[in-house]
């Protein structure tokens, strides 16, 4: 298609191996100026010492990327900008002026990434915006304990801030067929773009089978500040593993994520449990995984984690959620299973059967690589922005 001048607005910086989202964002960034067109990006960094790398990663002049510190959260002002526009305090003061000062001089997109991003949409024209959300409350929060009034208001408070800005533009983007099915409930007139997360597999060695672990280590590995992880943290802990153990009692387990140990505080005494939080990097724990064991009670979205296993060639055992977006299937590209029984089945299955382990992990890689491949991602992307222009040429004729 022809080059095209697009704002993007990202809600993590855009690094290979940072947070999940920047792994996605990297692809995002790379490929699009890589396929010719004028890209201005946006991004908070919320690490100084990320910055020379990312600079050296999206060097000028042929891109144009631009830094912004999270702001100040703790202000009265602050709180009262969170309770009308949840979530938007992330977005710096000088990051929304520059990009208004873009939007004045003209773009053909405004590609925004994440529910939140949303906010700087408001005030302008709808059918320059996509939005692209990556996981849906109405779906995440179903089900959840009722843990007081404060919950319930925080809980409220996001779903119509949600729903006001899934009913804001003209486009929307997802990751899956299961959120575009979600947000028909709530914008059903809005044309929705299915698009996969991209995962750039060269960027994740095969892991060569001599070198992976001789001893039985499970591993979990993701934020326990959001709730799919933390819920699959829990359920390992408490139910999968001491089923587990019952059968192979010298299996171990890592836990390794943002926050774990303060999230998983009462389990950092569990025998054979090691809980690691904020690691710069994340592939040794892959590396020393004989598997990987993710099954959130509920979680709507792409499983990052489950995807860089795949990439890695670390055999895995998830539910059908883990899996959401990727048809992997059961027995071929990864353990699936939806109740503690099956999970732990799988799990002891692998674990004794090194043949099956090579299998799956093998299958898996090239699943991720025909499924997740740059190439494929971008094209949808880019069918999401001709669709837009046709659309505005429809309504300006």
């Amino acid at each position: 298609m022809k080059s095209l001048r697009i704002l993007l607005v990202l809600n993590e910086a855009p690094l290979p191996f940072g947070h999940a989202l920047g792994r996605w964002y990297s692809v995002l960034l790379r490929g699009l100026v890589e396929r010719g067109h004028q890209v201005t990006a946006y991004a908070p960094c919320a690490n100084p010492d990320d910055h020379q790398r990312i600079r050296e990663l999206f060097a000028t002049p042929a891109f144009d990327l631009r830094l912004y510190p999270f702001p100040e959260r703790h202000s009265v002002l602050g709180k009262l900008r969170t309770l009308r526009r949840p979530f938007s305090y992330m977005i710096h003061p000088d990051l929304r002026r520059d990009l208004r000062a873009e939007l004045d001089r003209g773009c053909d997109i405004l590609h925004l990434e994440g529910i939140w991003s949303g906010w700087l949409g408001e005030g302008c024209d709808p059918s320059k915006i996509v939005l692209n959300f990556h996981s849906l409350y109405d779906i995440d929060q179903a089900g959840q304990a009722d843990l007081g009034w404060r919950h319930r208001i925080d809980r409220a408070l996001r779903r119509r801030a949600e729903h006001y800005l899934l009913k804001s533009f003209d486009t929307l983007l997802t990751l899956t067929p299961r959120l575009k099915k979600g947000v028909g409930a709530i914008a059903p007139r809005t044309p929705v773009h299915v698009v996969p997360l991209g995962l750039d597999a060269e960027q994740y060695p095969f892991i060569p089978t001599e070198s992976r672990p001789r001893r039985p280590n499970i591993s979990l590995i993701g934020s326990m500040n959001w709730y799919p992880s933390y819920s699959a943290a829990v359920r390992l802990l408490t139910r999968l593993l001491p089923a587990i153990r019952a059968k192979l009692p010298e299996v171990r387990a890592f836990i390794v994520g943002w926050h774990a140990r303060a999230a998983l505080r009462p389990f950092l005494s569990m025998p054979g449990v090691e809980v690691l939080e904020n690691v710069p990097n994340a592939r040794p724990f892959f590396e020393n995984s004989s598997l990987l064991l993710y099954a959130p009670e509920r979680g709507s979205g792409m499983k990052v984690k489950v995807l860089e296993a795949f990439a890695y060639g670390v055999p895995v055992v998830t539910t059908s959620e883990g899996v959401e977006g990727i048809p992997a299937q059961d027995g071929i590209h990864a353990g699936v299973s939806d109740e503690d029984t099956g999970l732990a089945e799988r799990a002891l299955g692998l674990l004794k059967d090194l043949a099956r382990q090579e299998s799956q992990r093998r299958a898996a890689r090239s699943l991720v690589e025909e499924r997740c491949h740059p190439r494929v991602v971008l094209d949808g992307v880019e069918r999401c922005y001709e669709d837009m222009l046709n659309r505005r040429r429809k309504q300006a004729a």
